[in-house]
């Protein structure tokens, strides 16, 4: 066609403009409606061909969509439930997943079109395409409404129906107090190792930890013997059994006994465990509980590590624990050059015990690992060997000199004698207590387990090195309770300056602290007990001399 315009050109001596010569396409006419369209292979309109075919049909415009009100999770057919967010890209896919009939067709789109969040519907706009006709490819939008049912998903019915359990994870310790569980509740919590956990009874003796599936008990076995020295022994009873299909219905228990040791413990260790673990002296005090016990002499500050399966091979017990602890004065402390191991200082030390003030003028005079931090005028807890009762057969046949006492930690007598709100607290596990023959007995069970988690707080309050392994959380109004008490200081002529103050620092936002119920990764903030308590500790409970606590 150029070269026919250039033709022209020449022969007429004039130039044509260059849109003389165009092509237009054709139109033909719809052969339903006689509509003028562009030619096609099915030579009708859209309308036409939407009237003759739906690309659509087979594709449910309503669907159902089951919620789990306790979990929040969707059920994804057959068996599993996911979480979602309203409008996510899972919640999407769950919805895609759910409508059927698209794989006769070609998914162009899919969006959400937006509902109130409490309408309890989800809308989604779908482009599809599709290949009808003679080679025609029509494209069509729809709208598809999921109604959100709700049905319970297996975990929170199992919870729901609190005896509806396959494994149980039963700690136990045999001693006289609870301090070592509050420490491992603390520890769970930190860690989320309850995320799996759907019920938790408490025992005089120790706790009980239900799980809806076995691989969740022995995950959690794991865990504890990765934090606390224990053995466990694994048992299952058969509950049902079809011999159709040959299937068994088993519920399982373990039986997690953790080491009779705790920290601060003085013990008196048998001669082959003294002699395997370095020679060290068989009186020395525990000073860590981990996944191993830490023994300290405290004369020669020698230290060994005594992994769980030796301490089971040859099974030993305390010669004294905290509840034992006298309270001492420290009149002079000598610390001597060159023996010291990382916070320690070895130190000639003379005590008096508290009781005997006003009485006589007995003096002790011995060797303590805490010279760094004792200096006279201070008060500290120790052991009296004394006066000191105890049936102990290889004590008894020890030949050398037992001295006459064992400082264990510093004491702050003054800070204790006042009532103070703490500026932190702690997270705890919703708890069921489990039912005791009389009202009595429950109750003196309840006032010794608040006695015990004093003790254990105080504990948290006054050793920095548990605060490390632990989360606290900052109490309502933590700063206001912090300046009111350097206000006191600045007064109080008797304040202990030294004392291990909680730094603000130390403690994680509270707004991390929720109320919620096992099996979620939640907790609740309380005392221990039957179920969570709402409200922070920060008070302290009744005042107990550790005299008296003989």
């Amino acid at each position: 066609m150029a070269a026919y315009a250039d033709d022209l050109a020449s022969i007429g001596g004039f130039a044509a403009p260059a849109d003389a010569f165009t092509q237009t396409q054709g139109r033909i006419l719809c052969c339903l409606c006689g509509a003028s369209i562009a030619p096609n292979p099915a030579n009708m309109c859209v309308g036409c061909v939407r009237n003759q075919v739906d690309i659509t049909e087979g594709i449910p415009k309503e669907v159902i969509l089951l919620w789990c009100k306790g979990c929040g999770r969707y059920l994804s057919p057959p068996s599993a439930w996911i979480y979602a967010e309203l409008e996510s890209r899972e919640l999407l896919a769950l919805c895609l997943k759910r409508l059927k009939g698209l794989t006769k067709v070609h998914l162009a789109d899919a969006s959400f079109v937006w509902t109130e969040p409490h309408s309890r519907r989800v809308k989604l706009k779908v482009t599809i395409e599709k290949e009808v006709l003679k080679n025609t490819i029509l494209r069509e939008s729809f709208q598809v409404t999921y109604v959100v049912q709700t049905q319970y998903c297996d975990d929170c019915r199992r919870v729901d129906a609190k005896d509806t359990w396959t494994a149980v994870v039963q700690a136990r310790q045999k001693v006289e107090h609870k301090r070592t569980f509050f420490y491992l509740e603390q520890l769970i919590l930190k860690y989320s190792a309850h995320s799996q956990i759907i019920n938790v009874k408490e025992l005089p003796d120790g706790l009980d930890f239900f799980f809806s599936n076995r691989s969740h008990a022995v995950k959690f076995v794991d865990f504890l013997q990765s934090v606390v020295p224990v053995r466990y022994k694994a048992s299952q009873k058969l509950i049902s059994h079809d011999e159709q299909n040959s299937s068994y219905n088993y519920k399982y228990t373990f039986m997690v006994e953790i080491v009779p040791i705790c920290k601060n413990d003085l013990v008196f260790l048998p001669r082959k465990v003294a002699h395997a673990s370095g020679t060290i002296s068989p009186l020395v005090l525990c000073s860590r509980v981990s996944n191993v016990i830490r023994f300290l002499d405290p004369v020669s500050m020698q230290i060994a590590d005594l992994p769980p399966m030796h301490f089971w091979r040859e099974p030993f017990r305390s010669l004294a624990n905290a509840k034992q602890l006298t309270h001492y004065h420290v009149i002079d402390c000598e610390p001597i050059r060159g023996m010291q191991l990382g916070k320690m200082q070895m130190a000639d030390v003379t005590v008096a015990r508290n009781s005997d003030f006003g009485r006589n003028d007995k003096l002790f005079i011995g060797r303590t690992h805490l010279g760094s931090i004792l200096s006279a005028g201070d008060s500290v807890l120790g052991y009296d060997l004394s006066n000191l009762n105890t049936n102990d057969d290889n004590l008894r046949l020890y030949r050398r000199a037992i001295p006459d006492f064992v400082l264990v930690r510093k004491f702050y007598p003054g800070i204790r004698k006042k009532s103070r709100a703490r500026h932190w607290q702690l997270r705890t596990l919703p708890k069921e207590r489990a039912e005791t023959h009389s009202k009595k007995s429950a109750d003196d069970q309840a006032m010794r387990d608040a006695r015990d988690y004093e003790e254990f707080l105080r504990e948290v309050e006054e050793d920095p090195d548990v605060r490390q392994e632990i989360n606290l959380y900052a109490a309502p109004g933590a700063e206001h309770i912090m300046a009111s008490r350097r206000a006191e200081l600045e007064v109080d002529d008797e304040a202990e300056e030294d004392f291990p103050e909680v730094a603000l620092g130390e403690l994680l936002s509270s707004l991390s602290i929720q109320d919620g119920t096992l099996g979620d990764g939640s907790a609740s903030v309380g005392m221990p007990g039957s179920g969570a308590i709402a409200g922070a500790v920060d008070s302290d409970g009744e005042d107990v001399d550790m005299m008296d606590a003989k």
